[in-house]
């Protein structure tokens, strides 16, 4: 019986998802490629500035809130009648509990606050992205999302960390892929060509995908490109990592490790920025006697900008938000932000140049843990605070040989509950990598991890862990957008 309800309920909300258009079935179309020129607005590089209006117009709002609303009942379905969840067995009589009592913190895993709920916040963003709305159109839906999850999908008070991290960093998240999958879509191809492009960008964004099946987008050919895409360039490395025993070089136990860091947009363009022109995003798991699918995921985006020089040489100055999560056997640090900062680079001759990127960022939420012993915690065992963040890029290419860098994290966190306690966290990696041949490289990272954590005025604990990696670097660059930039 529990089986039977679980697929009606999820066959329901798929029908009413794809539905949702019979008011909105037709698309507004002008083909440009029967004008004798194309005007639409285009950068440097000769990319659109933005999606093309007439093929992505924006959806009614009721529409697209049902849509929200439906992306909530499918999860709930699965989690009461799939998997059974205690906290999915919510109804009227917890949602006036809800209602009636309020906010609190909620008691959630590291993992789940800090990267379950942006994931979640990341879909109710695409529902909204993918049906017209800008960057900053889709936030008030994505808002809308969490809250109402927190109110009615779940038989616990909502959540103070919640309704601020899943739409903030969710955003985040979520403009990253909706960019990514934009990349990879071409609504002008045919034939085997067009469904691995619509496999792989569904993959990436399955809600936006979801949409497209409901909007007939999937289906459809254009003439012409009618997606803002930006160059796109990946990086993936893959060797060991040791976290050294009593901070002791090259000791303690091996792991191995999967990088993947993408650099998307031209910082150093002369031209006006959208959000999110500019990001980059890194991620990483390991594999051993520290287990992580992801270990760390780390990034930021661009929200506006005005850039100052030239060309390949330049410098950009604007407003970023930052993203960071660190989740390992010796610590675990997750924090949104939003800030100045700035890219530059300068060139030192024709193949050497100097890279460099500067972050400030005000903290609205975070959570850190300095680990002792094991994680065998089901719940949480770490305060949520905020406070500030600044972020250093440096990479110094001396010819095409040799890259020598340096990347600092540091964290000034103010406890918002439990003990009225600080910390003054510090993350940083020199490295090093040499060009063995074309675009595969050798590369070494030490890290150095510390902790001052203040218990009061007088009182403190000073901790500090360090670990080394040794890796095989292959850059993939994106020659018909632009190339190498950073």
């Amino acid at each position: 019986m529990k089986t039977a309800l679980t697929f009606i309920l999820l066959f329901v909300s798929l029908f009413a998802f794809t539905q949702q258009d019979s008011l909105h079935q037709k698309d507004v179309v002008v083909n440009v490629a029967d004008t004798a020129v194309d005007i639409r607005p285009r950068s440097p590089h000769g990319g659109l500035l933005k999606d093309d209006p007439q093929y992505n117009p924006r959806r009614p709002v009721g529409i697209t809130l049902l849509r929200v609303t439906t992306t909530n009942v499918f999860n709930w379905a699965l989690a009461r009648y799939a998997f059974n969840y205690d906290w999915a067995k919510a109804n009227p009589t917890t949602w006036k509990y809800n209602l009636k009592h309020g906010w609190e913190w909620d008691n959630d895993r590291f993992g789940i606050n800090f990267i379950g709920h942006p994931h979640s916040g990341s879909n109710y963003f695409n529902v909204a992205r993918s049906n017209g709305y800008s960057y900053w159109a889709s936030l008030p839906f994505t808002v809308f999302g969490s809250a109402q999850w927190e109110w009615f999908g779940e038989n616990t008070r909502p959540s103070k960390n919640d309704l601020i991290n899943t739409p903030l960093s969710g955003a985040f998240l979520g403009e990253i892929l909706y960019r990514i999958s934009s990349n990879i879509l071409d609504d002008r191809t045919r034939g085997a060509e067009r469904v691995w492009r619509e496999i792989l960008a569904g993959i990436v964004n399955p809600t936006r995908a979801l949409n497209r099946f409901a909007q007939k987008k999937m289906f459809r050919h254009t003439p012409y490109e009618v997606y803002q895409k930006e160059p796109l360039n990946i990086t993936i490395s893959a060797g060991i990592h040791k976290v050294n025993a009593d901070n002791k070089f090259w000791t303690g136990g091996t792991n191995a490790i999967l990088n993947l860091q993408l650099d998307y947009g031209i910082p150093f363009e002369i031209r006006k920025r959208r959000p999110f022109d500019v990001f980059r995003l890194r991620l990483e798991g390991r594999y051993g006697d520290d287990k992580r699918i992801i270990d760390n995921v780390l990034g930021y985006g661009l929200l506006a900008g005005k850039n100052i020089g030239h060309g390949r040489q330049g410098t950009l100055v604007g407003l970023f938000q930052q993203f960071d999560y660190w989740n390992n056997k010796v610590f675990e640090v997750g924090s949104l932000g939003f800030g100045p900062g700035i890219l530059s680079r300068i060139n030192l001759g024709r193949n050497s140049n100097l890279f460099s990127g500067w972050h400030l960022a005000l903290v609205p939420i975070a959570g850190y843990n300095t680990k002792i012993g094991p994680d065998s915690s089901a719940f949480r065992d770490y305060p949520f605070g905020g406070g500030w963040e600044a972020r250093i890029e440096e990479r110094l290419n001396i010819g095409k040989w040799l890259s020598l860098g340096f990347n600092g994290y540091y964290y000034w966190i103010f406890n918002y509950e439990n003990s009225p306690g600080k910390s003054r966290i510090g993350i940083i990696k020199p490295s090093i990598a040499i060009r063995l041949f074309k675009n595969l490289s050798v590369g070494f990272e030490h890290h150095v991890y510390y902790d001052n954590h203040f218990i009061d005025d007088e009182t403190f604990v000073h901790l500090v862990r360090t670990e080394q990696k040794l890796y095989l670097q292959l850059f993939i660059e994106d020659r018909k957008r632009g190339g190498k930039y950073y």
